[in-house]
């Protein structure tokens, strides 16, 4: 069965999904800065010169970084390296641009249903024999013949999408490559730290010996970036056929993350204050759908440290 890539003749329509999350202030870049950066996930369709593949990821990453600002500048780390931070977590999804949801939820979906791991880290730890870096080339040696079963020939698109999981280092560093130029035009000094970050969560130990300042910045971006995702339906949804999320489920995770050494307490503790203030109500609302039960409400106001 052919999969439609999830594209649009309309680019601006996206600009009604974003705009009301532009408006919160958890930013220390400029509106022009933001749209710029995320400008980048759109990617021209492959085969079809006149449609553009959507950033599918575009409304979660900018989400996710308005939340990890605010935890940032509580925690007293300041401009200009705010700036910096600021654009590395909108652009921490870049491994997944040209993503097709419906492509990536097929495979990724199967996977979890058959217990197989879907990070790199965690296919090394059940395949120590792995090379490390070549977790997609395993992945497609062990489960070739059951994607094929699966109406998932492997074709460029589909090792693409498997590449997008278990070789996102590798992706990410495909697709920030020629932009990198791009964003110093835009007032934003590019430094490595920044690819460190965004690739922490897959990859914890590109963050081993670096500065407390930087490891902390990376575990907000986990943080956040988490949060943001077990908040997000249509995400859950498409991405791991998901039926629904919860903030429960949310926090539980960021628990988890503490006690796996990715989180620390102290990240922990400011994202539960600032969401009990009331500071991420509009975001994660709007990763919701637009509607919140008074149970969530109550839930998020006296979420438990």
């Amino acid at each position: 069965m052919a999969i439609r890539p999830f594209v649009t003749r309309f680019p601006s329509l996206l600009a009604v999904v974003l705009q009301p999350i532009l408006k919160t202030t958890h930013t220390v870049l400029t509106r022009t800065q933001v749209a710029a950066l995320l400008k980048f996930y759109d990617r021209p369709h492959p085969t079809q010169p006149h449609r553009t593949i959507r950033g599918y990821d575009k409304a979660h990453a900018l989400r996710t970084a308005r939340m990890c600002v605010a935890v940032a500048v509580a925690l007293g780390h300041r401009v200009p390296r705010l700036r910096q931070f600021e654009a590395a977590c909108l652009l921490h999804d870049m491994g997944r641009a040209g993503l097709d949801p419906v492509l990536f939820g097929k495979i990724w979906s199967w996977a979890r249903e058959q217990g197989i791991p879907t990070r790199p880290r965690e296919w090394r730890a059940l395949h120590p024999q792995t090379v490390y870096g070549r977790e997609t080339q395993a992945f497609i040696t062990h489960y070739q013949e059951a994607l094929q079963l699966r109406g998932l020939p492997l074709t460029p698109q589909v090792k693409d999408h498997i590449e997008m999981r278990l070789g996102f280092a590798r992706r990410l560093g495909k697709q920030l490559r020629p932009i990198k130029s791009v964003i110093q035009t835009l007032d934003i000094p590019w430094a490595s730290w920044m690819g460190k970050i965004m690739l922490y969560y897959y990859y914890p130990e590109k963050l081993e010996g670096a500065p407390f300042w930087m490891h902390q910045l990376g575990e907000i971006l986990v943080a956040c970036e988490n949060l943001e995702a077990y908040s997000n339906q249509r995400r859950g949804k498409d991405y791991y056929a998901r039926s629904g999320e919860s903030f429960q489920a949310a926090f539980t995770f960021l628990r988890q993350l503490i006690s796996r050494q990715i989180v620390s307490q102290q990240v922990f503790d400011h994202i539960c204050r600032l969401t009990r203030e009331g500071c991420f109500t509009t975001i994660l609302r709007q990763a919701r759908g637009g509607k919140l039960s008074p149970a969530e409400h109550r839930f998020l106001q006296t979420v438990p440290v």
